[in-house]
């Protein structure tokens, strides 16, 4: 079978069980354990980690920060209310932003953010409708950023956020995601601790996870599917981690599928894990061969998604939508704020 098709994917969600708050404390989540190899399936929870991972594992966390990107403010010469959502830097102060409502945003517009700390010109309407934009502030525009701007929550997500921290892992360090890799919110430092105690190491890589992440896939043949571009680092110090962790027989194990499609992308790109830096489209869907990974971390996600696709590559499609049914009947949270998969 090769299941190719995006209906493959479908699955059947009730609409409460989308978490719209994170659990309290990040590791109480919970965590559903799935043996790639037999589909076997058992309930832990996220702190459990220490038990089911070993000594010479290995893993490797995607440290990008989430931008506050959306910024509220009016139209310089009526007064209009308007939502940015700067979503790429191009230039300095050149970003690709989202405009609602876009009609007010014609070439030559002006805006002013949070009562004139920042003020935007539209330079030209771009592919898909979003606008090129020229941003003026008197500070550093991530500052300014972090001042005015919120969460750009994912569309799913209908509650406030009390605290924007929750929708940043806790060893977030490079500004620039539009959306959190989320397999990382129910880290806490005590647990990496722990983790680091008992001799299981932990290795960075940075992905700036974009919009497109959420992007629909709208046709049945899912290899017609555009995927979208992301910028990703993975230095040095890592790349030796992981090629000293093979060597010696431990298991590198990807938190999220954003550390995922950065490790194989390199092994893809390089034929070999060094340190490299660019722009990856790659889509894993059923079929793959995986290059690096031995173990995923990995929320639960949207039916017909390219990341359920993704998971279904790594542990066989039909474990994983197995997985999923059991995760439906048993109550377990899905997306963003939602618990977690542990694919060994």
């Amino acid at each position: 079978m090769d299941m190719l098709k995006k209906s493959d994917y479908y699955f059947d969600l009730p609409e409460e069980l989308i978490a719209q708050t994170p659990v309290e404390p990040r590791d109480a989540s919970r965590l559903l354990y799935l043996n790639r190899e037999t589909g076997a399936l058992s309930h832990w929870h996220f702190r459990d980690l220490t038990e089911l991972l070993k000594p010479g594992d290995l893993l490797v966390v995607n440290d990008s920060r989430v931008l506050p990107a959306r910024i509220y403010g009016i139209k310089e010469d009526t007064g209009a209310n308007m939502e940015f959502l700067l979503l790429e830097q191009k230039e300095q102060n050149r970003w690709e932003v989202m405009v609602k409502p876009g009609r007010r945003a014609k070439v030559g517009s002006r805006f002013i953010f949070g009562d004139g700390l920042l003020k935007a010109t539209v330079l030209e309407v771009v592919e898909g409708g979003n606008r090129l934009v020229e941003f003026e502030c008197e500070e550093n525009i991530f500052t300014v950023l972090d001042q005015i701007g919120q969460m750009p929550l994912p569309p799913y997500i209908t509650h406030k956020l009390e605290d924007k921290e929750r929708y940043q892992t806790v060893y977030s360090h490079e500004l620039g995601s539009a959306a959190a890799p989320t397999a990382g919110l129910h880290f806490t430092k005590e647990l990496m601790e722990r983790l680091e105690e008992m001799g299981v190491k932990i290795a960075r890589v940075t992905l700036h996870v974009g919009l497109g992440t959420f992007r629909p896939v709208k046709e049945e043949n899912i290899l017609e599917h555009k995927m979208h571009s992301e910028h990703y680092y993975l230095p040095k110090e890592t790349a030796d981690l992981i090629n000293e962790t093979k060597k010696n027989g431990g298991r590198v194990i990807a938190v999220g599928t954003t550390s995922c499609r950065t490790l194989e992308s390199v092994a893809t790109f390089c034929g070999e894990v060094r340190e490299a830096e660019g722009w990856t489209n790659i889509f894993i869907y059923p079929s793959y061969e995986f290059k690096v990974l031995d173990g995923l971390i990995t929320n639960f996600h949207l039916p017909e998604s390219t990341l359920i696709m993704l998971v279904s590559a790594f542990a066989g499609y039909e474990h994983v939508m197995n997985a999923y049914r059991i995760a439906v009947e048993e109550r377990y949270r899905f997306f963003s704020f939602g618990d977690a998969m542990l694919i060994l």
